[in-house]
């Protein structure tokens, strides 16, 4: 069961009878609970208040969870996001992921779910000792989220960093596109979409700017690697 106690934590949803549910329950598990029932109030208090979470609705009656995800972060807000909706659709999931959610939970859900997956969250998010990752002339900032290539900051979207992350973690072994879609993004692969491999591309391209190693590579039927050292390169 997830552990609270201490923890602020800013709900921004319109709904009073899921806004109240969700308070009482974080409550009772120790965290100290703040509201706001509209876009513009939730993130007024996201940029100007220091919270350990946000849990944000979807749909709000002055706009939508997405816009203000995105527009928190592009002020520079790093407090992990929590998204609620009722859309089930993959496309929409991943769409609010890159907008820097950092997971995103479908109603009607559990109590139990909700406290199972900020627990994930917090988990993810203080889990490493680690405050950098390397692999060759790459270099992850975990604290700032910043990458680098050759010395070069490179821009990366919040789903483009947590992909390269997650394959520097694991380099050294051929990760599957079912491994990364519930490691980096939370959900199940699906077979109809390609939005992994878009996302490989923009990472591709992104360091091919800074570098000509080619560091990920694609493995035919079984998914994808990261090469971190000439030797393996050779072999």
């Amino acid at each position: 069961m997830a552990k609270l106690e201490g923890l602020d934590i800013l709900v921004i949803e319109d709904d009073p009878t899921v806004r109240l549910l969700v308070k009482k329950a974080l409550e009772h598990h120790g965290g100290n609970i703040e509201v706001a029932d509209t876009a513009e109030s939730g993130s007024r208090r996201a940029s100007n208040e220091d919270f350990d979470m946000i849990i944000l609705d979807l749909r709000l009656p002055d706009g939508n969870g997405y816009d203000v995800c995105e527009g928190i972060r592009s002020n520079g807000i790093k407090t992990p996001v929590l998204i609620l909706s009722a859309e089930q659709e993959t496309d929409v999931k991943v769409k609010n992921l890159n907008a820097g959610a950092d997971d995103y939970l479908t109603k009607p859900f559990s109590i139990d779910e909700l406290l199972a997956r900020i627990e994930a969250i917090l988990r993810r998010s203080s889990s490493s000792e680690e405050s950098e990752l390397t692999c060759m002339q790459i270099r992850l900032d975990l604290i700032e989220r910043q990458a680098y290539v050759s010395g070069s900051e490179v821009d990366l979207t919040n789903s483009e960093f947590n992909l390269l992350a997650y394959l520097i973690k694991n380099k050294g072994r051929i990760i599957s596109q079912e491994e990364l879609a519930k490691n980096v993004w939370g959900i199940g692969f699906n077979t109809q979409t390609n939005y992994i491999n878009v996302y490989i591309s923009y990472l591709r391209k992104k360091i091919r700017v800074h570098s000509d190693f080619s560091y990920i590579r694609t493995v035919r039927k079984k998914g994808f690697k990261i090469v971190c050292s000439e030797t393996e390169e050779k072999t």
